[in-house]
């Protein structure tokens, strides 16, 4: 019995951390994002020390707008190409949610964290994605800002 209070008790002190997003969040979501782990449902991590491309995303106002695949170079400049998904920020329950669509295929992702700095979301396949905001890259030396 003391087991099964313990579990509820820490289960309730989970569920009341999560963060709830809020429609004024969804602006945070704009700019470059750089993986930096995957949780999987079994529980194992795979770390990415380092990123061949950025997740660029812009949202407007209306919470609808685009994420593309962007990859940083040493200048600090982007390769860029057309290839882009449509994004629409849901609300729905006290959730928020990332709708994904392109001319092949319609998907979702839960948001569990978003701020500054961090965004975390989990996938149909129960995947957590956790994410750091990034920059451009300017290795160049010569103190000139990237553009």
């Amino acid at each position: 019995m003391k087991n099964t209070f313990r579990i509820l008790l820490l289960s309730l002190f989970f569920v009341g951390c999560q963060q709830k997003i809020e429609p004024a969040d969804v602006t945070k979501l704009n700019g470059y994002w750089e993986i930096e782990k995957v949780v999987f449902d079994k529980g194992e991590d795979k770390d990415y020390s380092i990123n061949v491309s950025y997740d660029y995303f812009e949202i407007t106002k209306n919470n609808k707008g685009i994420r593309k695949k962007v990859m940083p170079q040493l200048d600090g400049s982007f390769i860029v190409n057309d290839a882009f998904e449509n994004v629409a920020v849901r609300f729905k329950d006290d959730k928020a949610f990332l709708d994904y669509s392109t001319p092949y295929a319609k998907w979702s992702e839960e948001l569990l964290a978003l701020s500054d700095t961090e965004l975390v979301v989990i996938n149909e396949e129960k995947n957590e994605y956790h994410y750091k905001k990034t920059g451009a890259i300017n290795l160049t030396g010569d103190g000139e800002k990237t553009k």
